[in-house]
């Protein structure tokens, strides 16, 4: 039997967040170092994954598949493919600069009341995430990708309401009064979604015998598995609601401004740059993969979503005076662009939603991690709190503005060639609504410069002139971000050649080509 890689690469970080959670109490700088010790050994596991994955192979490579509750068909079933394993290794990526940012948010905090942040749980908790999200990736069960789905949101409801954002003004029983509606909010908005997508999975079950995608899709392939056009359309609305939620989509995104403000600025990259990319995964893998002819039928009115979270979400970024809640807001838009590249239904737009997941992570934790420095500096959130950093600050400042220029996509940085890919795949099937994404390039340059001019340019103000610059474990986190960023924009290709051959396996599944161009023929 050959060594379950997937198996392991998940398992390792579940390992460490026991680990962490046994270290002793009054020994949190060996708890910090053991959970950054095993997210690296993820990091290594994950690298080696993507080193195997053969992008002309098989569709789903390095498959595992054991007997799990025999009863009711579930296995557990482990496979990836070319856009699994470029968001494993994402979160493998993620998670030590994600560490090494945190390390000192979970310290113990004397207030007023003298609450105790205890850090081994702290910790635990992000690699549990780490865990549930990598196995979520790779998982080609239905139910058993369903209970991580769902799984995941436990730990994380826990660091968004028992680990706050210190920058806030008020008493303490305010900031934690909103730190548990933001974290009730997101649990209950993602429990609503994941209650709908059950019923969804149980109705597959009844249809198809199976919850096993490769069982699926030979059933499909060889005409056993006859499915209603109504059913499929119910089924089909039942997955992706919930990945609607996940994503976040228009009008189901309002929990994430909550959330990613209420967090600490590590658990908000956590949420945006890791976890939601689940949704939007999903949709590829399980809407479009199981669903082909509804995925086609709701296009329409998806495609419409997307465009409202991209235009919506930037506005909205542009009127914020909170610098998290702006940058929870850009996201919005920028899962807008995800969106509109998965059910443009080109090649050109569901590479450039891939990438863009791939690339979204790196230049969202770049700028978040940052903000989250400038923050923790000054004590607020607020944008006016600011000005005259870059005069003080300038290794900071310049930082900040790589990260902010990544998010508005300028080219020479890796979110550019995602959006570009997600406008020519879009342009090329729905010009109109090309058309109208554009807006969104023009209103991110808007929030990001305007964020930035307040924040870092014009008079020094007072709170800001003793303001130390990066120190050497916040450059740790924030150079390898921006190398990353920069060789990704100007050589994307390791990410392209393993993502295409995926693509054209999905276009496959809902049958659709690529439109060709319409060319007079010469008089």
């Amino acid at each position: 039997m050959s060594f379950p890689l997937l198996t392991a690469t998940a398992a390792l970080p579940a390992i460490g967040a026991i680990a962490t959670a046994a270290v002793p109490a009054a020994r949190r700088t060996a708890a910090k170092w053991l959970a950054l010790l095993f997210s690296l050994g993820t990091l290594v596991l994950a690298a080696v994954v993507f080193l195997r994955f053969e992008p002309g192979g098989d569709r789903y490579q390095l498959t595992e598949s054991r007997a799990w509750i025999a009863d009711f068909g579930v296995r557990y079933e482990l496979g990836v493919d070319g856009i699994g394993v470029a968001l494993l290794g994402l979160t493998a990526l993620l998670i030590p600069f994600v560490i090494v940012a945190a390390w000192h948010d979970a310290d113990p905090l004397e207030t007023k009341s003298t609450r105790w942040r205890p850090t081994q749980g702290f910790f635990a908790l992000i690699l549990m995430v780490e865990a549930m999200v990598i196995l979520s990736f790779v998982a080609t069960d239905v139910f058993l990708f369903y209970i991580l789905f769902e799984a995941m949101l436990i730990p994380m409801y826990f660091l968004i309401g028992g680990f706050g954002d210190r920058a806030h003004a008020g008493s303490d029983e305010s900031a934690a009064t909103q730190r548990s509606y933001a974290a009730v909010k997101f649990l209950l908005y993602n429990l609503a979604g994941g209650l709908i997508m059950l019923a969804a999975v149980i109705g597959l079950y009844v249809v198809a015998g199976s919850f096993s995608l490769s069982e699926i899709a030979e059933a499909r392939a060889n005409g056993s598995l006859e499915m209603a056009t109504s059913t499929e359309r119910w089924l089909f609305l039942g997955f992706f609601f919930a990945f609607a939620v996940k994503a976040p989509l228009w009008p189901l995104h309002t929990w994430l401004p909550n959330a990613m403000g209420e967090a600490t600025a590590p658990v908000a990259v956590l949420i945006t740059a890791i976890v939601d990319k689940v949704g939007t995964f999903a949709m590829l893998r399980f809407c479009l993969g199981l669903f082909p002819e509804a995925s086609k039928w709701a296009t329409p009115v998806v495609i419409t979503l997307a465009l409202i979270s991209i235009v919506y979400g930037a506005l909205l970024a542009v009127g914020q005076r909170d610098i998290k809640r702006l940058i929870a807001y850009a996201s919005i838009s920028h899962f807008g662009f995800i969106v509109l590249g998965i059910f443009a239904m080109t090649s050109q737009g569901q590479s450039g939603a891939t990438l863009y997941m791939v690339n979204h992570g790196i230049s969202t934790a770049a700028l978040l991690l940052v903000a989250g420095f400038l923050i923790t500096r000054r004590g607020s959130r607020l944008i006016a709190d600011y000005g005259g950093v870059q005069k003080v600050a300038p290794v900071l400042a310049g930082t900040f503005l790589i990260g902010g220029l990544a998010t508005l996509s300028l080219p020479g940085l890796a979110p550019f060639v995602s959006e570009f890919l997600v406008l020519v795949g879009t342009f090329s099937a729905y010009p109109v609504a090309g058309i109208i994404a554009t807006s969104g390039i023009v209103l991110a340059a808007l929030y990001v410069l305007v964020l930035y001019q307040r924040t870092m340019t014009g008079p020094v103000q007072d709170s800001v002139r003793s303001m130390p610059d990066l120190r050497a474990r916040e450059l740790a986190v924030a150079v390898p971000l921006i190398a990353v960023l920069i060789f990704l924009g100007v050589f994307p290709k390791p990410l392209t050649e393993v993502v295409n051959p995926a693509v054209e396996h999905t276009m496959s599944d809902v049958q659709k080509k690529d439109p060709q161009p319409e060319v007079e023929a010469a008089k």
